[in-house]
């Protein structure tokens, strides 16, 4: 569905992107890993049309973004949904106003139709009763699975979530792994997450790609990257890995979310 091809971004003279391809698949999820500061939510802003590249393309269902008018731009990208590495909720609306501004702003659904759209959201990521909250009130959970039920209120073709476990704690990074697993199988989107949730978030994707000095070093199943023979994946990987003597075998199944997210919980 998507193809990025050899894709290079500069900014302010330092080169971030240098090259950089990806093909993500029908219905696949891609888990971008890789050193921080090497581009990652820049490649992800590029493949959502947020960024335009120095050169390279970005070619979608047969479309080159770069070669779009902006109103089919625009068109496109409501196929897409983001989900912002601090949620990006608007503080002086209540949760559920946040879930409804894509349907209100993209959609001519009645407010009834609209009301219903939003609460069926809500109870899907565990939030039934939080609706008359505002930002402030929530915890870091809460507001990162509002946040995606924004994303998902329009069920999008294309999701792309940017680091959506950033200063979690573990049990409620599992709960957020198991809800995107969830909604993946509901939905059926193609994906990016970028993610350095490692190896958690392997049990949740297809693929793995591995974002080094500009281009992308590695493309595999997770269970794939751990019998690569190239050192710097192997380097990063088992460095990323806990210092406890364990070792990565094989992915966990994809966790559920039924034991993690219930109504309140963080």
């Amino acid at each position: 569905m998507i193809a990025i091809e050899n894709l290079h971004k500069s900014f302010g003279g330092i080169e971030v992107l240098k090259g950089a391809s990806l093909t993500i698949g029908d219905k696949d999820i891609v888990a971008l890993i890789g050193p921080s500061g090497e581009g990652k939510s820049v490649f992800l802003k590029h493949v959502a049309g947020l960024l335009q590249p120095d050169s390279g393309r970005i070619v979608f269902n047969g479309k080159d973004l770069g070669g779009l008018r902006r109103s089919e731009l625009v068109k496109l990208r409501s196929r897409f949904g983001f989900l912002f590495q601090n949620g990006a909720l608007f503080d002086s609306m209540t949760v559920y106003d946040n879930v409804a501004f894509p349907l209100r702003e993209k959609t001519r659904l009645k407010e009834k139709d609209v009301r219903e759209r939003v609460l069926s959201e809500l109870e899907l990521v565990g939030l039934t009763g939080a609706e008359d909250k505002f930002p402030a009130q929530l915890s870091g959970g809460m507001a990162k699975r509002a946040a995606l039920a924004r994303a998902l209120v329009r069920p999008p073709e294309i999701m792309l979530f940017d680091e959506p476990t950033t200063g979690l704690d573990p049990i409620i990074v599992h709960s957020i792994h198991a809800l995107i697993a969830a909604t993946h199988k509901r939905l059926g989107f193609s994906g990016i997450i970028v993610s350095h949730e490692i190896p958690g978030v392997f049990a949740i994707v297809q693929q793995v790609a591995l974002l080094h000095e500009g281009v992308i070093r590695f493309v595999g199943t997770p269970k794939e990257i751990f019998k690569t023979n190239d050192t710097v994946v192997r380097d990063f990987i088992h460095g990323s890995l806990p210092m406890d003597g364990s070792r990565f075998r094989d992915p966990d199944p994809a966790p559920t979310p039924e034991s993690h997210i219930k109504e309140g919980a963080p």
